[in-house]
């Protein structure tokens, strides 16, 4: 059965997506109130520039009215009240509630000219009431039609206010969206090479400790002869150059995107053959036997030999976290056919569900049974390896029958390479008693 993390992943992920979103809303409603604002200022100038030109126009009409005489003028617009003698002469039609007699009085009786805005009988006028010689004349101008251009304006402004707010919302959205998806990717791939970085370096920083861990404690027991320990030195040494490799690798990774070019032709029976020899010490403390097997072909492919090295590491490193002390661990190296080499690694562990193969290369997901903590990334990333290398992976196994990954690249061409049986016959190192409780690798 497969427990994957990839919930608390996502929960993660959610978490930033939660704050991507407020910022992202916060940025549209900044957006929706700078524009609001800039609409509502331009109303307002508008209406202010409205008013103005009204103004003036009833200054004109006022300047023309002073002329007028009841007689002449002109009904429904502009209506003219004559003081003459004490006697009143209105034009034809003046409004209800017209003319303003007390303004009328108060000129005559020596007052300045008066200015009002009258509300009479539903509407509005401006009456100005001033002396024309001997005369007092009282203009009244209906203010209608400006009224209800004023109204219109208003009406018109605040439907663009609205329709400027909704545009401004979606749209400073999009942009705001647009604008923060790189930071989105970014964020992801920082998220991603963390995860990718720190599963990367545990390996080989796990098989480093490993054997130093017991190269001391060999040689605190006087067990080590001088042969012997510059053998385990160099390799520690070894160790430490594919750690550095591994670090180029991640770093070029983050400038590339891809791994390392130009490829050279690598050998992929040395390179099995020195991920086992680095996994041998981890093997023996844990009380497993490592076993390699190399056939006299040919096992030439074209590609990053530290990539491919990490590819069998991981799949090492998942043998040993799913095989019970005492079991077997089988690395072979052969072709598949005359353009096909052919990695195999054969465990004697818990198995899996087949109907689980495939999710077994999904990021975070992982075995219940593995032994230490495991984070589901180690048969992703071999996966994604493969795939760059134009090859192929594959899982095969029943539930407590042990499991067996193979791994399937091309062939390269050129020159043959020496034999790695040659080198290697069968690495294995005898089962061995567990170390007591707190003595083993921390």
């Amino acid at each position: 059965m497969l427990v994957t993390t990839q919930e608390q992943a996502e929960r993660a992920r959610d978490s930033e997506q939660r704050v991507l979103s407020r910022t992202r809303w916060s940025i549209s409603l900044r957006i929706a109130v700078v524009m609001s604002a800039v609409i509502a200022f331009l109303g307002v100038a508008i209406y202010l520039v409205m008013l103005a030109e009204q103004n003036r126009d009833i200054s004109h009409e006022l300047y023309y009215a002073a002329d007028l005489t009841p007689a002449n003028a002109s009904p429904g617009c502009v209506w003219v009240t004559v003081e003459h003698q004490g006697a009143l002469t209105s034009s034809v039609g003046m409004p209800p509630g017209l003319p303003q007699e007390a303004s009328i009085n108060r000129v005559a009786g020596g007052q300045p000219a008066i200015r009002q805005d009258v509300d009479a009988n539903g509407s509005d006028y401006v009456v100005v009431t001033q002396r024309r010689g001997a005369d007092v004349l009282q203009i009244v101008i209906e203010r209608e039609f400006q009224v209800d251009d004023r109204d219109d304006l208003l009406l018109a402004l605040g439907l663009a206010e609205l329709i400027g707010l909704i545009a401004a919302v979606i749209s400073g959205g999009a942009l705001a969206k647009r604008a923060m998806s790189p930071l989105c990717e970014s964020m992801n791939r920082q998220r991603r090479f963390v995860a990718d970085a720190s599963h990367e370096l545990r390996t080989p920083l796990t098989q480093l400790h490993t054997r130093t861990q017991l190269l001391l404690r060999r040689a605190d027991r006087g067990e080590l002869t001088e042969r012997e320990l510059a053998d385990e030195l160099n390799r520690i040494v070894a160790g430490t150059r594919q750690l550095g490799d591994v670090v180029d690798d991640l770093l070029l990774s983050t400038q590339l995107g891809a791994l390392p070019t130009p490829w050279d032709t690598v050998d992929l029976g040395e390179v099995a053959l020195a991920a086992v020899e680095a996994e041998s010490a981890r093997a023996q403390v844990t009380g497993l036997v490592l076993d390699m097997q190399v056939t006299e072909a040919e096992h030439l492919v074209t590609g990053a030999a530290s990539a491919l090295r990490r590819v069998v590491s991981a799949l090492l490193d998942n043998a040993i976290g799913h095989t019970p002390v005492g079991g077997r661990i089988t690395v072979t190296v052969d072709r598949a056919d005359a353009g096909t080499v052919r990695l195999t690694v054969r465990d004697t562990g818990v198995g899996f569900d087949p109907a689980d193969a495939e999710l077994l290369f999904a990021r975070f997901a992982r075995g219940t049974s593995g032994r230490g903590r495991r984070f589901g990334l180690g048969l992703a990333l071999a996966r994604e390896v493969v795939d760059n290398h134009h090859g192929s992976i594959s899982a095969d196994s029943r539930p407590g029958g042990g499991a067996t990954f193979t791994v399937l690249l091309p062939a390269a061409g050129g020159r043959a390479a020496a034999s790695a049986a040659e080198a290697v016959g069968a690495v294995g190192a005898d089962v061995v008693e567990p170390e007591p409780a707190g003595t083993g690798p921390v």
